[in-house]
């Protein structure tokens, strides 16, 4: 699982109801629209504070005497890592998984809590706390079997009861960014038996379980996760220490069931991407997260670690008609379709026209691929979501369409100007290329795309009116279920098909994850119907971001699954069995 561009509470999972005229209507809980404002709540800072916050706090005074000084290298220490991180990365709402730790926008495994079960390097699911578990033929019960010697860090045993207290919490709690909005109840039938009860066949849960850390109901209140003393957990890691806006510091539990991490204490430090790499110029620290942009700046002493992810750069394409009008609760109402991107044989130009090549070359330079659909190479994914660039195509697409050029090169339709703004955020230099290369293919089909950077918050009142430049991917199916169903938190487009909910719905109700992947794939195209680039074309893929690390000489970083959306947490999976020479 992962994002999704992925955090979204149970009650975001909307009901649509499209109305004669075109206006949509979002009923019950917090609505997609509504959500978003608080799911992507970036920390906007200078590298210039970061840098300085880095130098000095960060591993000066750090409040602890195990602290390395400013001048250290912390390679002379065999069980310690510092790793930096996105200013983003650092948890808001603490280390709760009932909010967003872990299960969250940036989905990974949240090493302070145990889960159920847990993914491998093949994205296998392993147990973790669960010894076995199955699913009822209807789809409707999961039961799990779990271990009996599992204790928490103040020393109390963890039960089936908290396994369900953790699930019941994040079904009541508006804020919580974990989707388990098929889950009806948990319920513990014993201390070491829970069932978990669906309102619907949805196997994906498994996905979403892998990264759920289960919390203590005798423990747990408001302020659990966001100091040291009030984060009880039963995982690999304690959190020591916290300082926020700079720094996290984790220590191996000594009580933990499994493996002993081979990484005793974990440094994070939460800083810009340009202080990152004068952190490690510096030699400050064991890993540096940077960019493509910054790749061939190579510290001395470091080598780059280049992670593979499903970290997906993507383009929305309202397919509404313009003046229809998204209402949310509380009287939120935001407008939504386009009077260009409307036409399904505009959104298919604009797949078939963009060369993808061309710009994952130019602004990544080789670390990327192209991407087609939000989970490439995934096992669910179509082979008919591929679109070879035809710029010939997208022009007849067009002009059959009665899309004629105008005077200034710009075509026309019915008194319509093909011409849409696009947005992206303004603080990733990488949705801007993306932008602007998107922009140029574009104006050579004579489609002009006016690119606009901005705030999220700026950008959300246009998420379903106006073409977004987002940022997705998840190792979950589900991810391809909330941008594409009808219902899906993530359908900016607003795209309604029967057939394609028909095969989602049936993908999630096999008894396997595995017997689900034909009916994803007949939902992305069954020769007739899907969102593929020849069917509906609700979205234009363009790039798999790799997740780039400057990593110091001698250090051993454990094989990585594919990293989901988020340049963060998602690198420290495993850090339990990272080594020093």
């Amino acid at each position: 699982m992962a994002h999704f561009d992925q955090g979204t509470s149970s009650a975001s999972y909307r009901e649509r109801v499209f109305a004669p005229d075109a206006t949509e209507i979002i009923q019950g809980g917090i609505a997609s629209a509504g959500k978003a404002l608080t799911r992507r709540s970036f920390v906007c800072a200078g590298s210039a504070v970061a840098l300085g916050a880095f130098a000095g706090s960060a591993l000066v005074g750090c409040g602890e005497s195990t602290a390395p000084s400013s001048g250290s290298a912390s390679s002379t220490d065999k069980a310690q890592v510092i790793v930096t991180m996105t200013l983003e990365s650092e948890p808001a709402a603490g280390f709760n998984p009932v909010i967003a730790w872990g299960d969250g926008e940036h989905v990974h495994e949240p090493l302070i809590q145990s889960t159920l079960i847990t993914t491998d390097v093949d994205l296998n699911f392993v147990n973790d706390l669960a010894t076995s578990y199955d699913c009822s033929e209807d789809g409707l019960l999961w039961t799990f079997e779990i271990r009996d010697d599992v204790k928490f860090t103040d020393g109390v045993l963890l039960t089936a009861a908290d396994v369900a207290f953790t699930i019941n919490t994040i079904i009541a709690e508006p804020l919580s960014e974990a989707d388990l909005s098929m889950v009806d109840e948990a319920v513990a039938a014993n201390d070491t038996t829970v069932e978990i009860h669906l309102n619907k066949p949805f196997n994906a849960l498994l996905y979403t379980l892998s990264v759920v850390g289960i919390v203590p109901e005798h423990a747990y209140g408001p302020d659990y996760g966001t100091t040291p003393e009030n984060t009880v957990g039963s995982g690999r890691y304690m959190v020591a220490q916290w300082d926020r806006g700079q720094q996290v510091i984790l220590t191996a539990n000594p009580d933990y069931y499994g493996e002993k991490p081979l990484i005793s204490r974990v440094v994070v430090l939460f800083m810009g991407e340009d202080a990152s790499l004068i952190a490690a110029q510096a030699g400050q620290v064991d890993v540096a997260y940077t960019s493509a942009i910054l790749a061939d700046e190579q510290p001395e002493g470091y080598a780059l670690l280049d992670c593979k992810s499903v970290d997906s750069r993507g383009i929305s394409l309202p397919t509404l008609p313009p003046d229809s009008t998204v209402v949310v609760e509380e009287d939120m109402a935001y407008q939504a379709g386009n009077a260009v991107t409307s036409d399904v044989a505009v959104r298919r130009a604009m797949n078939y026209g963009l060369n993808r090549e061309a710009a994952v070359d130019g602004v990544l330079g080789g670390y990327g691929t192209v991407a087609y659909s939000v989970s490439d190479g995934m096992p669910w994914i179509s082979p008919d979501m591929v679109c070879d660039y035809d710029p010939e195509y997208a022009a007849s697409l067009l002009e059959d369409a009665g899309w004629l050029a105008g005077a200034d090169g710009v075509r026309e339709k019915d008194g319509v100007r093909a011409e849409v703004t696009l947005w992206y955020s303004a603080g990733d230099s990488v949705r801007q290329a993306f932008a602007f290369a998107f922009a140029d293919d574009m104006e050579k089909l004579g489609i002009k795309v006016n690119v606009t950077g901005a705030s999220f918050d700026d950008i959300y009142p246009h998420q379903y009116a106006d073409p977004v430049l987002w940022g997705w991917g998840s190792n979950s199916p589900a991810e391809l279920y909330n941008l594409c169903y009808s219902s899906g938190w993530g359908n900016f487009p607003c795209y309604d098909s029967a057939t394609v909910d028909a095969y989602f719905d049936e993908a999630l109700a096999q008894p396997t994850v595995e017997d689900s992947y034909a009916y994803w794939q007949d939902g992305q195209w069954d020769g007739t119907t899907g969102i593929a680039p020849q069917g509906a074309a609700t979205w234009v893929w363009i790039a798999n971001v790799n997740h780039l690390y400057f990593t110091r000489d001698g250090l051993h970083v454990a094989p990585q699954k594919p990293h989901p959306h988020g340049h963060g947490w998602s690198i420290l999976n495993n850090v339990d069995r990272w080594t020093w020479e």
